[in-house]
């Protein structure tokens, strides 16, 4: 080592490795001024480099004298260490404190232990991997990805600056570059892996590929790769720019870096093996974009392409097209509308049709006219053009009921600009060629987006006959920016479309895998993001898509859903050519995961969901700035960061709490009237939270004031909503209110008041605004009072900072999420300082005066009164409080103040209006209301989640774990109802009020949530906007719910208050009590659509994460039994239960009335022949008779053999089903059950099967005596082991029908076997065939295990029997028929031991 590289003056450059980017990287230095020694092993390049103006030397170590900067540009880690340690390597030569920069590709881990071996050597590491091909390397323009210390970066930049376009710093230190770098290279290698199967499918579909190209250029299915990579494969120019070799090292990188991370990488896995077979195929040392070679070595196919083979954008067939020309269009959604609405904006007479009639509505305001039906549309129309959502819906416009084929004039020609699959197009041609009136076809899907098409800019790939282009041209050129005629027919355009999709799908897919695996790595996502923009791993899609995952706004401009329809395109297109597409293959899984876990109508770029949920990555980092104050925008509040305390040993050091229980001398002033009547205007329903027997008015006319003054009340709420109205509206809806009251206090007979503002105990909501609006009205107050203590939802103020409760903390308000609410957030924790803050400075924080912890235990009400009574005219007080009894305190002084003539306008949370009326909380339970007895309370309760805090989210993820077995959850998509068109809006409300409506009628609880996605707008306005939408939406869905559920549970302020107002139209309501501590029940009053109904008002920031399930659990119906909890009460009492087949009404009222006699469980059992004839009204009779029962009534699918019967049994609300499987091989059966029990058990439903097979005959299915077989004690282990079965049918010489003269031959031994082996794995034991064995058999049978007892015949047997015998009404045949069943039923309830037993 020599001397320090700092003291050596100016910079010195020593450059090993000369290649393809090392020599573009050297020769930039040069221009830049600085002295370059290079080196490298190649004489060649060594000759380019000197003829560029740069020193050589003959090894590494002689490069590096007088350097104090090294770059190393070499191909992989072995080269650097080769380079650095090996003989004559750097490290011998260099001087101490010179700069290694490694640009080459190499593990993080190689790079950071790199990093300790050069400090044990003197010298410093920069990790600074590039990106941008030779070219750019050349040319002085990479991207350079930079980590390191602050001190090497500092003396690197003007190198790195020197060589670069953008140079961006990567925290995280050393490695953190090369993280970065194998980020960009991973979808660099998944686009060109998929570029090669795009143009090899194009090839194979016989596209003109260098057309194909220079389409897609401009497309969304573009990349850096595709640009860049495409032309070599087209000019068969595979001279090594990158070799592939250096691609596979990369990956290899790349794979093993995911295997420790264990991150799966499905697409980079495709990929990484495309380019190991080229490697394999001796393609490695040129060019990468050789990996194309495998298809045309596998698929006998060339991609190559003569440079003069591309057409002119618009060729002859429409250069001369005349037009305007009368228009059909048929599907006016976000794209049609604006392309049939440019159409008529250029001259063109547009006659469309739509299934949404408020879009035909729409297009006839711009001037377009309207049709009832896709046949009235056509009629007259030269062109029809098709813009619908797939080919089943092209088909169905065209030759379905009303449909446009057979009303098209002669010589029409129909384009088809929706994505459809080019064989469809193809079939469609032919079809419309065989009706015979000269119909023409042209095949124009289109690709630019709903603006594009509103403006008439889109891109169309149009393919024909060139009549049929010259007829429809006129309207194609009106629409498009980019017209290109594709040659090939009918079919290439959608060919084309097919090939830019396949393209884009992958692009998405790969861009969510990269940007989760660099999350996983550690990276910041949004620095990802910024880079890879600007390299080699870019994509029309990354730029226009990662930004979505980013802010984590999943919108949807393109839903999910559109790719799993075009991918699967891809997928069935490749298949018909006989053509692998593995990487769209792949991504089409990616995306039917996201499908399957309900984002498909969320933006495409929620596929990255999949990857976050499966490793538990976040990609978002969305930029969410606060909200300037209200107030003066200019304002510089000083806000003081307050620390987080301990909870407990805070508490316990405050002074004692005042001794005196004050709440009796509140009572006495409120019933001697010395207290004012505290009047509470409720920004959302949760204020009442603390409150019982007190009303809830959500109309404020003044005759409705005057009554409830006139009642002489303590306090009454009135429902404002205002935190979800703007600004404005709040400041007028307030100053109406307070006018109405002022108005009506005066005329019953001057009441005294106080008017209270009750908001959100996290200092959310219009504040100064509403005060002002209020005190506008009702006069100047001596002092505002700010005091939003609030016990039961952890919120504490202590000397002055207000603070919520996690766990054992006490976080200070402001650093919490409700701090960040997009409308209402602010910084301050102090709430002297909130205020100044909110106010814009116009209280200061040293003028806002503050009731203490201190004087309210030490002083008592008497200090209290003191202090407020002295407070100056226009103050606004803060009151801290850390028990109910501070409150208590408070109140108690705050009503002697109110008697010495002082006034006060009060901001406050649910626990000072309860404490100045003097309330306890009042828990209300369901046997406190009497609801089991009321009719609805056999429905299911409704929850409806509409909040988005935090607490919120993990409570109902709490609820669906605990109550998955009885509550049914709808998730609303927040992206449709509050962006989406809309068509699809209504189409998510009516189909959740349809779900939810069958559910509560069945007796589920059922939870409507909105997703949990936070969608967010541009401003506090559009946020407000946003939450109104959903909230409408909610209430759209409850209102169109018919039935009266038990309960209705409502989550968050805003979603309670509009439910409340608006789907039930209560106008008023009386609080009840509380359902859990801080939880209000309300009972709404008459004139509500279900007056008295019990009324949940759950605010979202209160409660452990298990409150709403333990109070979904103590409302909800009481459970009642199960097929399985009635057959397991059987085996623990050593009886057994009669499972009775019904086909009708009378079978159903005859086995329920026997049962309720007997006080017997019974199974009400549907055969398949009854199934197929009775339908869903025959299960819904049943299912409504043991709904109402008094006894426990199962209803169970009987001799279920086909799979699909079972499967739909299982959607129509059986409590059970029968897999009959016995007429199979023993594996065949087992396999089948298998399948139907992984169904049932997953909807909780308990599954039987058979093993062995009873002989005789049953609806009408017979099985001969030769075809029999006793169940095998073997087989049934293996059974019920494999199987998990609830329930075993046994063969043991029973039959279906009738018994042989003999009588029965049971095998009671078996019996006894099976018994043994069917409890030891948890199941019961079934017997058909139970008409007709003797009673003392069936008692031995019983004894032996089993528990359950088919009995049909002798049931049949019995109505038939009450058939014959005459009758003077059909009512008496009834009447007797259900007489006759009943008595054989009672009888063997009898016989079965089962009477008495009903539980």
């Amino acid at each position: 080592m020599v001397e320090k590289a700092e003291d050596m003056g100016d910079t010195k450059v020593a450059f090993l490795g000369l290649g393809a980017m090392g020599l573009g990287m050297a020769t930039s230095l040069l221009r830049a001024g600085f002295k370059v020694n290079g080196f490298d092993i190649s004489e060649v390049q060594l000759s380019k480099f000197q003829e560029a103006g740069g020193l050589t030397s003959s090894s590494p170590a002689g490069s590096v004298e007088g350097a104090n900067i090294v770059v190393l540009s070499v191909v992989n880690s072995a080269q650097v260490d080769e380079a650095l340690f090996g003989p004559e390597g750097i490290v011998s030569a260099a001087a101490s404190g010179t700069l290694i920069i490694v640009c080459s590709t190499v593990p993080p881990a190689y790079i950071q232990n790199l990093e300790k071996r050069l400090l044990e050597q003197g010298l410093l590491l920069l990790d600074a991997p590039v990106s941008g091909g030779a070219e750019k390397a050349a040319a002085g323009t990479l991207t350079i990805m930079a980590a390191g210390s602050d001190h090497a970066l500092k003396i690197a930049r003007p190198v790195l600056s020197a060589m670069s376009e953008k140079l961006y710093i990567v925290e995280g230190g050393i490695g953190a570059g090369s993280k970065m770098k194998l980020v960009n290279n991973l979808m660099f290698g998944i686009h060109l892996a998929t570029a090669a199967e795009a143009i090899a499918l194009g090839a194979r579909a016989g596209l003109n590929v260098r057309k194909l190209f220079d389409i897609i250029s401009t497309a969304a299915g573009n990349s850096w790769a595709f640009s860049n990579r495409v032309p070599h494969m087209l000019d068969a120019d595979y001279s090594p720019k990158s070799a592939l070799d250096l691609l596979a090292k990369d990956f290899g990188i790349i794979m093993d870096e995911a295997k420790a991370l264990r991150f799966p990488l499905p697409l980079g896995s495709v990929a990484s093996q495309q380019v190991l077979m080229g490697t394999a195929c001796g393609y490695g040392r040129i060019d990468d974009a050789a990996v194309v070679k495998i298809w045309e070595k596998m698929m006998e196919l060339s991609v190559a392409s003569p440079k003069d083979s591309t057409n002119v954008t618009e060729e002859e067939a429409v250069a001369d097209s005349v037009g305007p020309v009368p228009v059909a269009f048929i599907g006016l959604g976000a794209m049609g509308f604006g392309m049939a609405s440019w159409l008529v904006h250029e001259g063109f007479s547009v006659c469309g049709y739509d299934v949404y009639p408020p879009s035909l509505e729409r297009f006839v305001k711009v001037g377009g006219k309207a049709s009832s039906s896709p046949e009235e549309a056509v009629k007259g129309a030269q062109v029809v053009v098709i813009m619908v959502t797939n080919q089943d819906q092209a088909q169905s416009v065209l030759y379905g009921p009303n449909g446009a084929v057979p009303a098209l004039a002669k010589g029409a020609v129909v384009v088809v600009c929706s994505t459809v699959s080019p064989d469809y197009v193809r079939q469609l041609e032919g079809h419309l060629k065989g009706e015979g009136r000269d119909l023409m076809l042209v095949d124009a899907p289109v690709s630019g987006g709903v603006a594009r098409a509103a403006n008439g800019t889109l891109t169309i790939m149009a393919a024909g006959s060139n009549t049929a282009l010259h007829g429809a041209g006129s309207v194609l050129k009106a629409m498009s920016e980019n017209l290109y005629i594709i040659q090939g027919g009918v079919g290439a355009g959608s060919t084309v479309k097919m090939v830019n999709q396949l393209l884009a799908g992958v692009h998405i897919a790969s861009a969510a895998e990269g940007m989760a695996f660099g999350a996983r790595l550690g990276l910041n996502t949004r620095l990802i993001y910024d880079i890879v923009s600007c390299s080699s791993g870019s994509s029309w899609m990354f730029i226009n898509r990662v930004p979505h995952m980013l802010d984590d706004d999943y919108t949807p401009y393109s839903a999910l859903d559109i790719f799993v329809k075009d991918l699967g395109i891809v997928a069935g297109e490749a298949k018909r050519l006989n053509l692998p597409v593995p990487l769209a293959s792949s991504a089409l899984q990616q995306f039917l995961s996201g499908s399957a876990a309900g984002l498909g109508r969320q933006d495409d770029a929620a596929v990255v969901k999949v990857f976050e949920k499966l490793t538990g990555v976040t990609v978002a980092a969305p930029k969410v700035p606060l909200p300037t104050p209200s107030g003066d925008a200019n304002n510089t509040c000083n806000i003081t960061k307050c620390e987080k305390l301990e909870k407990d040993a805070t508490l316990q050091a405050l002074p004692e709490e005042w001794p005196e229980d004050v709440v009796e001398e509140i009572l006495k002033d409120e019933k001697e009237g010395r207290a004012k009547v505290l009047v509470v205007l409720d920004d959302d329903p949760t204020g009442t939270q603390t409150v019982h027997g007190v009303s809830v008015l959500t109309e404020w006319s003044i005759d409705s004031l005057i009554k409830e003054f006139k009642s002489s009340p303590d306090c009454f709420f009135i429902l404002t909503n205002s935190r979800a109205l703007g600004t404005d509206e709040a400041v007028a809806l307030t100053k109406e209110i307070c006018r109405n009251v002022d108005e009506a206090a005066t005329a019953a007979g001057n009441t005294g008041y106080t008017i209270v503002l009750r908001g959100d105990s996290t200092l959310r909501g219009h504040f100064p605004q509403e005060p002002d609006a209020a005190a506008s009205v009702i006069g100047e107050v001596d002092a505002w009072l700010i005091c939003p203590f609030f016990l039961q939802g952890g919120r504490y103020t202590i000397n002055d900072v207000h603070y919520v409760v996690d766990g054992n903390t006490l976080v200070p308000a402001g650093d919490t999420e409700f701090a960040k609410d997009a409308v209402f957030g602010y910084k301050a924790s102090n709430i002297r300082e909130w205020v100044e803050e909110k106010t814009g400075g116009r209280w200061k924080a040293k003028d806002v005066a503050s009731v203490s912890i201190e004087t309210l235990r030490k002083g008592g009400p008497s200090a209290v009164c003191k202090q407020l009574c002295e407070l100056p005219q226009g103050s606004v007080c803060v009151v801290n409080a850390a028990s109910n009894r501070d409150i208590e305190v408070f109140s108690a002084g705050m009503i002697q103040a109110e008697e010495k003539g002082k006034r006060f306008l009060c901001r406050t949370a649910a626990a000072f209006v309860s404490a100045r009326i003097g309330h306890r909380p009042c828990l209300v339970n369901p046997h406190d209301l009497g609801i089991d007895s009321q009719p609805s309370g056999l429905n299911g309760g409704l929850v409806v989640v509409g909040s988005y805090v935090p607490k919120t989210t993990s409570q109902v993820e709490e609820l669906r774990a605990q109550c998955g077995d009885f509550l049914e959850s709808i998730t609303v998509s927040v992206s449709t109802l509050a962006k989406g068109s809309v068509k699809e809006r209504e189409l998510e409300i009516t189909q959740t009020a349809r779900i939810a409506d069958r559910l509560l009628s069945a007796g589920r609880d059922t939870l409507i949530v909105t997703s949990r996605e936070l969608v967010t707008g541009s401003s506090a306005k559009e946020n407000l906007d946003i939450g109104s939408k959903v909230s409408s939406a909610l209430v759209e869905i409850v209102s169109r719910i018919k039935t009266r559920p038990r309960y209705l549970l409502a989550k968050g302020g805003i979603t309670s208050s509009d439910l409340a107002t608006k789907a039930m139209g209560a106008r008023r309501a009386e609080v009840a009590g509380q359902a859990l501590p801080g939880v209000p029940l309300w009972k709404l009053g008459p004139g509500s659509r279900h007056p008295n109904i019990p009324y949940i008002v759950f605010p979202g920031n209160v409660g452990g994460p298990d409150a709403l399930a333990q109070l979904v659990k103590m409302w909800s119906r009481p459970g009642r039994p199960t097929t399985k909890d009635i057959l397991q009460a059987a085996e623990e009492g050593r009886y057994a239960v009669g499972a009775f087949n019904v086909y009708n009404l009378e079978g159903i009222m005859a086995v329920v009335a026997a049962a309720e006699a007997e006080k017997s469980p019974a199974i009400l059992q549907i055969h398949p022949g009854s199934l197929s004839h009775g339908g869903e009204p025959l299960v819904a009779c049943c299912i409504a008779a043991a709904k109402t029962a008094q006894v426990p009534i199962a209803v169970h699918l009987d001799h279920g053999s086909e799979e699909n019967v079972i499967m739909k049994a299982l959607e129509l609300g059986f409590h059970s089903v029968m897999v009959d499987g016995s007429h199979l091989s023993f594996e065949d059966n087992l396999a089948l059950t298998c399948r139907v029990v992984k169904q049932a058990h997953a909807k909780g439903l308990p599954v039987e099967a058979e093993i062995g097979r009873l002989s005789g005959t049953e609806d009408g299915i017979t099985v001969e005596e030769y075809e029999a077989r006793l169940t095998s004690v073997d087989q049934a282990k293996t059974f019920l082991e494999k199987t998990k079965v609830d329930a075993l049918a046994v063969c043991i010489g029973n039959v279906h029908g009738k018994y042989p003269a003999s009588g029965p031959n049971l095998n009671l031994n078996l019996l006894k076997e099976l018994h043994a082996v069917a409890t030891a794995h948890e199941a019961v034991l079934v017997l058909h065939g139970a008409s007709g064995i003797a009673t003392d058999l069936v008692k031995a049978c019983i004894e032996r295990g089993v528990r359950k007892f088919n009995v049909n015949t002798e049931v049949r047997g019995a109505y038939m029997q009450a058939l014959g015998a005459p009758k003077k009404d059909l009512v008496d045949v009834m009447k007797s028929s259900v007489a006759a069943m009943q008595a054989v039923a009672a009888e063997k309830m009898q016989i079965f031991g089962s009477s008495g037993k009903a539980q």
